[in-house]
């Protein structure tokens, strides 16, 4: 019968070392959500919502000027492209008109002297008689 006492003793060892292994492995998984929570919670701490906002106005104040410096350089761009379009437009008319007083020299030039028309006698109304 004593070959049975240690075959009970060394089972339960056995089963009892399981348990143990079971146990400090469920501790470890069920730490993991509250070192989560603990950590979290302590960063939330470091965060009123009062700083949280600020720094929301800061980034949103921040990304709106940048905005609008864009803005500003678009516009500085627009107005030296529409300046220069002007520029060459207005190059264009005069190179135009410069062309068009040529043509206009030298159609007169080569015009024959106008004629004054010959003085014309009124002409005699003829009488109708009536009946």
């Amino acid at each position: 019968m004593g070959k049975l006492k240690t075959y009970q003793e060394q089972l339960q060892e056995i089963v009892e070392k399981g348990i143990n292994a079971a146990e400090e492995q469920q501790k470890k998984l069920a730490s993991k959500p509250f070192e989560y929570a603990e950590k979290l919670e302590s960063e939330a701490r470091e965060y009123s919502v009062k700083t949280l906002r600020t720094r929301y106005y800061g980034y949103s104040e921040n990304l709106f000027e940048q905005l609008r410096s864009l803005n500003t350089k678009f516009g500085s761009f627009a107005a030296d492209l529409v300046a220069k379009l002007e520029k060459e437009v207005a190059e264009g008319a005069d190179e135009v008109s410069d062309a068009a007083d040529s043509v206009k020299e030298s159609v007169e030039a080569k015009k024959p002297a106008a004629k004054k028309p010959a003085a014309r006698k009124p002409a005699a109304k003829k009488a109708t008689a009536s009946a």
